[in-house]
């Protein structure tokens, strides 16, 4: 693979399979010979392993200043010398991530503005602006089904009417951006293997 990667950021509320996609995708990216590198946030910087116990509810906070210490871990993990998203795309790494705008917070952010959310990582996309945002869409319905499936507990936030803001919540920031950066928004209902052909059929026309 030639210098110069690709960044491709997998989006949706919980229920919607992104992990499953995310591997997936790798699986096809190793089959053709692609390096491939996944990363998660929050990481477990200082500054992440701070959003970890607000997220696990061990440190109380407000919901902006936890949408700008994820916006502060995720420049954090973006510049990182050994293991930083932009450090890998230089070096030709396709790089898979779960996350990069919004998901962080977004279950503890339900009220807030989307353009304020946008504005608040407006220094990571300057440094690198994602080769292709995919979003797994799902109604609330089918995650809520999916998530009791699959979890032995239910987290608080994990409720039919928050994950259904959430859900808008995307909607609403993917058409902010829909004019600055490329933008997918995938079919979750369909099956596993339909929504991966849907976002391979939708990513190869973004590789560089």
């Amino acid at each position: 693979m030639t210098k110069q990667g690709n960044f491709i950021v997998f989006e949706g509320i919980d229920g919607s399979g992104k992990s499953t996609q995310i591997q997936l995708l790798a699986d096809r990216l190793r089959q053709k010979n692609i390096s491939y590198y996944m990363t998660m946030e929050p990481t477990y910087s200082p500054i992440g392993s701070v959003v970890h116990q607000i997220l696990a509810g061990r440190v109380k906070t407000d919901n902006r200043v936890l949408a700008a210490l994820c916006a502060a871990d995720r420049l954090d993990h973006l510049l990182n010398e050994i293991d930083g998203i932009a450090g890998k795309v230089s070096d030709g790494y396709t790089v898979l991530s779960d996350r990069y705008y919004f998901s962080s917070y977004a279950y503890q952010g339900v009220d807030m503005s989307m353009d304020w959310i946008i504005h608040t990582n407006e220094q990571s996309s300057a440094i690198l602006k994602p080769t292709v945002n995919i979003f797994i869409d799902i109604d609330a319905d089918t995650a809520m089904e999916r998530i009791m499936k699959n979890r032995f507990h239910q987290e608080l936030f994990e409720k039919k009417s928050r994950l259904q803001k959430v859900r808008e919540n995307y909607l609403e920031a993917f058409e902010k951006l829909k004019n600055s950066e490329n933008v997918l928004i995938v079919d979750g209902t369909k099956s596993m293997e339909e929504i991966s052909e849907q976002i391979w059929t939708g990513v190869e026309k973004y590789f560089v």
